[in-house]
């Protein structure tokens, strides 16, 4: 690559970095504004009151826990489901099992309000109240590709041989399972939690169709945006930007480690 070509795609990346975190340097500056209305969305002045009490919004703090514990709760049945479905694809001779992956994936390509309007008339069908419930249901159920998926992936490149070796030597299926196998699936097991989880806690098409009465998070901050916009919204996303970078600073593998 020439010295102009390498100052170019220097430039392109800049720009391309630029426009991508821009949204993410916004929100944390004004983290630290002073706004003189009910919106955030003028620069006033620099100021630490924001942070004294970070969860001092009720509301917001309320639907804030509630998509947390709704996230890691579907994250977990889509993690159960979609592993045992990995494992029967991966291993056993399925008859159709080219159809199965195909409808498997088939969740993936579709827009999110045919899911939602399909949901909504399932639960209201089954005569199922909308709630707690039927969020950790739904949820759960579009994360499962997603967790089949990445498992199956990880599951390819695994060696079946290690198990039989490990029962050879005396253990049983299930400590053999738990003991070879097990270990080395943690990586895709984390991968899928982490995907199902993030998918689940920022939905908002779906969440608007099977919530009810239950506030998470998405829907909270749509309402919120109707009327005002708090500065904790900034202080609270703020929060989750550094518990996401510190995550990533400490599964990121690093040099001279063993």
């Amino acid at each position: 690559m020439t010295r102009a070509g390498g100052w170019l795609l220097g430039i392109w990346s800049a720009l391309a970095y630029g426009l991508l975190y821009a949204p993410v340097v916004v929100t944390v500056l004004f983290s630290f504004n002073a706004p003189r209305g009910r919106f955030n969305l003028i620069w006033q002045g620099f100021t630490l009151e924001n942070w004294r009490h970070p969860l001092r919004d009720q509301a917001l703090t309320d639907a804030f826990l509630t998509s947390l514990g709704l996230s890691l709760a579907a994250a977990l049945l889509a993690l159960l489901l979609g592993g045992l479905m990995a494992l029967a694809l991966s291993r056993a001779r399925v008859r159709g099992g080219r159809s199965i992956e195909l409808l498997l994936a088939l969740p993936l390509t579709n827009p999110e309000i045919v899911v939602a309007t399909a949901l909504l008339n399932l639960f209201v069908g089954i005569d199922l109240p909308r709630g707690p419930l039927t969020l950790v249901l739904s949820h759960s159920l579009f994360c499962l590709s997603y967790a089949a998926l990445t498992l199956k992936a990880r599951l390819a490149g695994f060696d079946p041989t290690l198990e039989l070796a490990a029962q050879d030597l005396g253990a049983t299926p299930l400590a053999a399972f738990r003991r070879v196998t097990l270990p080395l699936l943690v990586p895709g097991l984390l991968a899928a939690t982490l995907l199902c989880f993030s998918l689940s806690f920022d939905d908002y098409v779906i969440s608007s169709f099977t919530a009810g009465e239950t506030v998470i998070l998405p829907l909270y901050l749509a309402g919120a945006f109707q009327r005002e916009i708090s500065p904790q919204i900034q202080v609270l996303s703020t929060l989750v930007l550094l518990v996401s970078v510190a995550a990533l600073l400490l599964a990121s593998p690093r040099k001279g480690r063993l």
